[in-house]
């Protein structure tokens, strides 16, 4: 089992298809890439697999990436999970609404892929 775990919540497939091509190189240097299409999917493999790392849409059906995050920082406690949103809101009430639900940074879309693979390998800790 792979203990560096990166997990994409996005409801939109082809946005989870570039975030997977995005970081697939990691999974050369043992980093799992876990993807889920509801917040409520995407809670539930948080809280089975620890991933490290979960980029998280905000505005999905079922739950959503706040109600997510919220979840992860303040219900379960799970501080150590380094949580971004994605969204295509990028004003600044909406990233200090993130940040109220315990996020560690708001990325707005479209995102940069380059950002996204050095921001991952920084948080992880490993270079593909």
């Amino acid at each position: 089992m792979a203990e560096n775990k990166i997990l994409i919540i996005d409801d939109e497939s082809p946005i989870r298809m570039l975030l997977e091509q995005t970081l697939e190189d990691y999974e050369d240097v043992g980093v799992e890439i876990l993807s889920a299409d509801n917040g409520q999917d995407g809670l539930g493999l948080i809280i089975k697999e620890r991933p490290k790392l979960v980029f998280c849409d905000v505005m999905m059906p079922v739950m959503n990436g706040y109600e997510v995050c919220e979840q992860v920082k303040q219900v379960h406690k799970l501080h150590d999970i380094y949580f971004i949103l994605l969204t295509a809101k990028g004003q600044e009430v909406d990233k200090k609404k993130g940040e109220s639900f315990g996020a560690d940074l708001y990325l707005t879309k479209p995102f940069d892929p380059d950002l996204v693979f050095e921001k991952a390998g920084e948080i992880l800790g490993v270079r593909p």
